[in-house]
């Protein structure tokens, strides 16, 4: 990762790493939660663009919006983690 400098501001360079982690782990699992309703996503990342998260969801704190692809807005995500294969898995709360 680059250092910040006078014309990149700290901000810019967060996004853009978040940016680059989303898309070095499409096709794999994520848990997402954002302030905005419903809160909560479990699924796996199907795309993205610009800083635009594509999620095929497969849990979410409301059952009747499970089984879609929601697109979420980087900036909106206050908390994530992605199975990258090292470390824990995200249980399926199915079970």
């Amino acid at each position: 990762m680059s250092k910040p400098n006078e014309s990149q501001p700290i901000n810019d360079i967060r996004e853009a790493a978040i940016i680059k982690h989303f898309r070095k782990n499409i096709e794999k699992r994520v848990f997402i939660l954002t302030e905005a309703f419903p809160f909560m996503y479990i699924g796996k990342i199907v795309n993205v663009v610009e800083d635009l998260v594509e999620i095929l969801v497969q849990t979410t704190s409301i059952p009747a919006l499970e089984g879609k692809t929601w697109i979420v807005h980087i900036h909106s995500i206050d908390v994530f983690y992605i199975e990258t294969g090292v470390g824990a898995k995200i249980p399926d709360l199915k079970d």
